[in-house]
């Protein structure tokens, strides 16, 4: 693959994250208050049900438990951690938290995927935690212990998805809007009797509440994950997980222009920083291969592309 198509790929996931980094401002400021497990249960379940009626293809074989696997750490363990974690710290602070994960990816990397530990990937990940803390933390920002360790768990299940899914690849003939779907569905499927015991359903939802669960569900799941997943089948598993840096680098900009948080020159120094990290985590091109490559597989006409060189892998984030 080429520097601009890599570039390309790059650009084209980054949507995803950057999607994610508005998670904040619409749990504060849509949803009703104090619902981690319903707000994460819709934002999961409607899209994957979508998307499984649409591609009407399940899982076979030992995929079912691979299925079930990727689903609870890419969606449902991970959807309730963000949102515990957006719900008890400040959005800054649980972007900060976070911001590890890349850094777990390095090391599981290292131990799945046989992927070389060198030198720009330790800079990239110090660069990108500092850069997160400048960009988001704040001299007054609470600290939340339910928040933190909610953070750092969420973190982990988002690395260990990665990480499995570029081990594991695609099943063949399994189209990348199909693998959303389950995963989807099984975060969902996970989540909601939980929901049902654990939390009241609101007395009264306002078009307000109705629309931040509507742009969760379809732009930040749907959408979003169909777009993270195919990225994550191109690149390799610590460049894809750097990219998530944007949800912070999102999450400030949005708080400066909807929330009047301020924007200083230590910020914009920070947002710098990430983006740095960002850039010198990406491949190149003649740069080795980081793992061998699972069979290719085919997609829908609208979602296909050229070959990836030798990352062509099963999606999940």
């Amino acid at each position: 693959m080429s520097n601009q198509r890599l570039a390309t790929t790059s650009v084209v996931t980054a949507l995803a994250p950057l999607v994610w980094g508005s998670t904040y401002l619409i749990t504060t400021e849509f949803l009703p208050p104090d619902r981690p497990l319903l707000a994460a249960t819709l934002r999961a379940l409607p899209a994957g049900l979508i998307l499984l009626l649409i591609t009407r293809v399940l899982p076979k074989g030992i995929w079912w438990w691979r299925a079930i696997a990727l689903g609870v750490l890419n969606i449902g363990a991970f959807f309730y951690f963000l949102f515990l974690a957006a719900y008890h710290l400040p959005g800054g602070v649980a972007a900060l938290v976070m911001s590890i994960q890349p850094m777990i990816v390095l090391l599981l990397g290292a131990l799945l995927l046989r992927e070389r530990i060198m030198r720009q990937h330790i800079a990239s990940c110090v660069l990108g935690a500092a850069g997160v803390a400048l960009l988001v933390l704040e001299p007054k920002a609470s600290l939340d212990g339910i928040g933190i360790v909610a953070g750092l768990l969420g973190a982990l299940c988002m690395a260990s998805g990665i990480v499995l899914v570029k081990r594991w690849g695609r099943p063949e003939g399994v189209s990348l809007l199909a693998f959303t779907g389950w995963q989807l569905t099984v975060g969902g499927l996970l989540l909601l009797p939980i929901t049902l015991i654990s939390e009241p359903f609101p007395d009264h939802l306002s078009w307000k509440n109705i629309g931040g669960f509507a742009y969760l569900g379809i732009i930040g799941a749907l959408i979003a994950y169909v777009l993270w997943f195919r990225g994550l089948a191109r690149l390799p598993a610590l460049a894809a997980s750097f990219l998530s840096f944007a949800s912070p680098l999102c999450a400030t900009v949005l708080g400066y222009l909807f929330l009047h948080q301020s924007l200083g020159p230590l910020q914009l120094l920070g947002g710098v920083a990430v983006i740095g990290s960002v850039v010198i985590a990406q491949p190149r091109r003649g740069r080795a291969a980081p793992t061998a490559a699972p069979p290719a597989v085919a997609e829908p006409a609208a979602l296909q592309e050229s070959p990836a060189d030798g990352t062509t892998a099963g999606t999940a984030r």
